[in-house]
């Protein structure tokens, strides 16, 4: 695959890096902010029982706090990036995870806890915000869905090993050198970016650095009908993969008695996660962004609905986790492609669009996910429930942007016809 003409001055064989390495790069650096999440889950009941807290549904917060600070956080990341740079953000945020996990490492009580992880989430929001800025950078419309989905595919690995690397450390030793390991993976990311990240941002798009300018530009992103859709859209798909997130450690390890087991079943569910995104990569461009995700989406709720009925049955192990994957995969066609749509619009103001799409997606998100986990009764109809909900409300939203025609391919002068020009020009 060629480098893409993208929307920007930049010229394509100006780029150092090839295919493969921006990739794997892009990956690594939302695969950082997926470890903090991931390793986890498998700890979560020994810094319960270490840390002495009363509500078990608590060390829920672990993540959730995570979850939701990411979210808010999300928000300047980008506007920042406009300004001075890609790299500059991707550096410091990367030093921060550094520091907040020796932070955490050595947390004496939850609250520290909770607070050293609230402010590695809302810091290390950049992880997750620079890599889309940094494809929308080189890319645009169907391509940008593709590379989407590669460096999807390739970050997937995180959840397939963390929580099986998080079990193993506490095989040997206690929970707080999770946090130890985490600061040490993110040093050798640091220093791979600081050697060979280059700058994406074209000079002549930088944006000026007010108040006015940054949230004018932001606004562009929650007026522009063609993105709002998707961008709220992913957001309840994803608060119902954080809901199951948030209580998966409850609910497949002591609910269904999976016990040392559910990092492998863990695990095997992101591996099917990521070949799903490996094979969006490979029909996106053939069938079309928009197509792939409300094909999926459909599908999506259709599952649910049906895995809804199996809960009430008296469900077992062995019928949750063929549905529950199923309802995943169909969360890996809807989530590349969601946010590719959502940033097409946005070639000189990537970074603002992008920080509000992940502020959006995030705080909506984690809040649901939150909200979903604390709903855990022991029995997985909470979950499955919120799936069917969000999935609706996910289509209604696809509608409204779509202008109640479904499935359509649009090329890229369609996409720019009624884009109002950044408020920085």
């Amino acid at each position: 695959m060629r480098w893409a003409m993208p929307a920007t001055p930049t010229k394509p064989d100006a780029f150092p890096l090839g295919e493969f390495e921006f990739v794997a790069m892009m990956a690594s650096f939302q695969a950082l902010q997926a470890l903090g999440i991931d390793v986890m889950l498998p700890a979560l009941g020994a810094i319960s029982r270490d840390l002495r807290l009363e509500d078990p549904n608590a060390r829920q917060l672990i993540i959730g706090v995570f979850l939701l600070c990411a979210g808010l956080g999300s928000l300047f990341p980008g506007a920042i990036a406009d300004r001075f740079g890609r790299r500059r953000v991707v550096l410091f945020a990367i030093a921060a995870y550094m520091l907040l996990s020796i932070v955490c490492a050595i947390s004496a009580s939850f609250v520290l806890l909770l607070v050293a992880r609230g402010v590695m989430g809302a810091v290390t929001s950049a992880m997750m915000v620079m890599p889309m800025t940094i494809v929308r950078d080189r890319f645009e419309g169907d391509r940008m869905a593709k590379t989407q989905s590669l460096i999807a595919m390739t970050f997937m690995v995180v959840p397939m090993i963390a929580p099986m690397l998080g079990q193993s450390v506490l095989l040997f030793a206690g929970w707080r050198w999770i946090f130890g390991i985490m600061g040490g993976l993110a040093m050798v990311v640091f220093v791979w970016a600081w050697m060979r990240l280059p700058e994406t941002l074209h000079p002549a798009f930088r944006q000026s650095i007010n108040l006015k300018v940054i949230a004018g530009n932001m606004a562009l992103a929650v007026r522009e009908r063609a993105s709002l859709g998707y961008i709220l859209g992913a957001a309840f798909i994803q608060g119902a993969l954080f809901g199951y997130i948030n209580s998966a450690q409850q609910l497949v390890g002591e609910h269904f008695g999976a016990g040392e087991a559910f990092p492998i079943i863990f695990g095997g569910m992101a591996l099917v996660m990521a070949c799903t995104n490996f094979a969006n990569s490979r029909i996106v461009e053939r069938f079309g962004a928009r197509r792939v995700s409300q094909a999926a989406l459909l599908t999506y709720v259709a599952v649910a609905t049906t895995h809804f009925v199996f809960t009430t049955q008296g469900e077992s192990l062995w019928a949750f986790v063929p549905l529950m994957t199923i309802s995943m995969c169909m969360m890996s066609f809807i989530g590349s492609n969601f946010q590719a749509i959502s940033l097409q619009p946005f070639s000189r103001t990537a970074g603002a669009a992008a920080s509000v799409s992940a502020f959006v997606r995030m705080v909506v998100g984690a809040g649901l996910g939150v909200i979903i986990g604390h709903a855990y009764d022991g029995t997985p109809r909470p979950m499955v429930a919120a799936m069917i909900a969000g999935g609706v409300i996910a289509l209604g939203l696809v509608m409204y942007s779509e202008h109640g025609k479904l499935f359509r391919r649009l090329h890229s002068a369609e996409y720019y016809r009624n884009a109002p020009p950044p408020i920085g020009h």
